[in-house]
């Protein structure tokens, strides 16, 4: 039987999970979606980008998972990748969901555009913090009046130094059993670091119909594509 260990992107905590968690219960599976700190429920812990690598690595260890399926969706791509290199032989297989990758000393604003100019200064503007989206930064990503709403009410800022600090790679991603889900209405392509590591014989694409949040979107079709990843 697999574990799955959900996390979720930037804002958001482990209740992004919950329209997929009883799929994946359903089968039998283990599933623990996991909010990293300073965030949810977890407001008010302080949090660098190590912190939150910690946070994936603690919670395997606790619960002492085996066979684990880790999912890192967005921004959480940068502390799942880093993370999947230090759980061993307890790691079955890593999903990045429409996520970024984490590059050994590079910080998750370097990929953008201007280099995280305009991340930091949100930053710097909101006292460390970046802030909730608007609901306009969810339109057309195939998500109803509705779920916007809720992915809008459930989010909080999110701590500014886990977006600012290098990764800290201590496996090569390309030898990490390893599949990237496209969500294809975000762009049709991904990025060139990952095509680059899609030519590994450990890494594989899959896609999806749908926008860059599918746990609300398409949380059905999500649990079936985690469990076909997962091979069970």
């Amino acid at each position: 039987m697999a574990n799955f260990v959900l996390v979720a992107g930037a804002r958001l905590g482990s209740w992004a999970w919950d329209d997929v968690v009883p799929h994946l219960r359903a089968t039998g599976h283990g599933v623990y979606p996991l909010t990293l700190s300073g965030l949810a429920e977890k407001q008010g812990v302080p949090a660098g980008q190590q912190t939150h690598v910690q946070d994936i690595v603690d919670e395997v260890e606790r619960q002492d998972l085996r066979d684990v399926v880790l999912v890192g969706h967005s921004y959480s791509g940068i502390p799942s990748g880093q993370a999947a290199g230090r759980i061993g032989d307890r790691l079955a297989q890593v999903v990045f969901l429409d996520s970024s990758i984490p590059a050994d000393g590079e910080a998750f604003v370097s990929a953008w555009p201007d280099g995280g100019a305009t991340v930091r200064a949100s930053i710097a503007e909101n006292g460390g913090f970046w802030p909730v989206a608007p609901a306009a930064h969810f339109v057309g990503h195939g998500l109803s009046d509705e779920q916007i709403a809720r992915i809008v009410g459930g989010s909080t800022p999110h701590p500014g130094t886990t977006l600012t600090e290098p990764a800290m790679v201590e496996k090569p991603l390309g030898d990490l059993p390893a599949t990237y889900i496209k969500c294809t209405l975000g762009g049709p392509e991904p990025s060139n670091a990952v095509a680059k590591l899609l030519t590994s014989g450990c890494w594989r694409l899959m896609e999806m119909d749908t926008g860059h949040w599918p746990m609300f979107s398409q949380p059905r079709e999500l649990a079936q594509i985690l469990l076909d990843v997962a091979g069970v």
